[in-house]
C-alpha cells in the first residue's frame, strides 16, 4: 500500500469525469435541437441556457476543487465543496477509476487525501473536549483478552500494540478517545460524544464510508498500517495522529 496516497489521482479522475460529461451534455444538446423547435421556437434557448447553467457549475466547482488544493487555503465554500465530494463525486470516482484501470484501493486513499486537504484548508478549530480520537478495534494485539471496545481505559498499558500510547496522546490533549468495531458502532460512538471534529485511524473502506456519513463534521482521516494483512495487529502512525489532532485544537488549549 502506498504510505502517501495522492490528491491527484482523483482529481485526474475529476478532470476526465468533467470532460465525458461535457461530451454527453453536448449530445444532449445538439440531438434534441430540431424536435424542441417543431414544437416551440422558445424551447432550444431555454433547454440550451438549462445545458449552459450545468456546465457552468460543473466547471466552476471542479476549478475551484483544484485551486483550493494546489493553494492549500481555503479560498470559497470548502465545507460545501467537502460535502460535493463525499457525496455526489466520489461515487463517480470510483466507477471512472474501473474504466481507467485505477483500483477502487487507490480511489479511496486519494479521496482521504483530498477530503483532509479540504478540512484542513477549512482551518477549523475546537476545544479539546470537543474532539474525538476513533480508532478501529485491530489496533489491539489480537491475543489481548482485555475488552476495551466499551471503554478503552480498560487498556492495562502492557504495550504490546499502539492503545497505550493513543490513550497517553488523548489524555495529554484531553481528547475524547474510543475503539469501534465497525460503522454502526462508530456511528453510536459519534452520536453519544456529538464531536465537532474527528480524527479517524482505519482502512480505506472504513474511512472512506465514516467521512461521507458523518458529514459535514469534519473529519481527518488517517489511514492504519497492516503488517501483518487486514484486520489483524493493525498499527497506527502517532505522529500523524498527533499532528491531526493539533490541526484541530484551538490554539489556547493546547497543553
Amino acid at each position: 500500500m502506498d504510505p502517501t496516497p495522492k490528491k491527484r489521482i482523483f482529481i485526474g479522475l475529476l478532470v476526465l469525469t468533467c470532460l465525458i460529461l461535457s461530451f454527453l451534455t453536448f449530445l444532449l444538446w445538439y440531438v434534441p435541437l430540431v424536435g424542441l423547435k417543431n414544437m416551440h421556437s422558445s424551447l432550444p434557448f431555454l433547454y440550451s441556457l438549462i445545458l449552459a447553467v450545468f456546465v457552468f457549475f460543473m466547471f466552476s466547482g471542479g476549478l475551484l476543487l483544484i485551486f483550493t488544493v494546489l493553494r492549500g487555503k481555503d479560498i470559497l465554500f470548502s465545507q460545501r465543496l467537502r460535502g460535493i465530494v463525499a457525496k455526489v463525486l466520489f461515487p463517480f470516482m470510483i466507477l471512472m477509476g474501473k474504466v481507467v484501470g485505477v483500483s477502487k484501493e487507490k480511489v479511496q486513499q486519494s479521496f482521504i487525501e483530498l477530503n483532509n486537504h479540504l478540512v484542513r484548508s477549512n482551518h477549523h478549530r475546537t476545544r479539546p473536549g470537543r474532539l474525538l480520537l476513533l480508532l478501529p478495534h485491530c489496533i489491539q494485539d489480537f491475543d489481548c483478552r482485555i475488552k476495551i471496545t466499551g471503554n478503552i481505559k480498560n487498556c492495562e498499558g502492557c504495550g504490546k500494540c499502539e492503545i497505550k500510547d493513543l490513550i497517553e496522546l488523548a489524555d495529554q490533549h484531553q481528547v475524547k478517545i474510543s475503539v469501534a468495531t465497525g460503522g454502526t458502532l462508530a456511528r453510536r460512538i459519534i452520536v453519544e460524544n456529538r464531536p465537532e471534529a474527528i480524527v479517524a485511524v482505519a482502512c480505506e473502506l472504513d474511512l472512506t464510508s465514516g467521512i461521507q456519513d458523518t458529514y459535514p463534521i469534519p473529519v481527518i482521516g488517517i489511514l492504519n498500517e497492516r503488517p501483518f494483512g487486514p484486520c489483524i495487529n493493525t498499527k497506527a502512525d502517532i505522529q500523524k495522529v498527533k499532528k491531526a489532532m493539533l490541526d484541530f485544537l484551538e490554539p489556547g488549549f493546547l497543553p
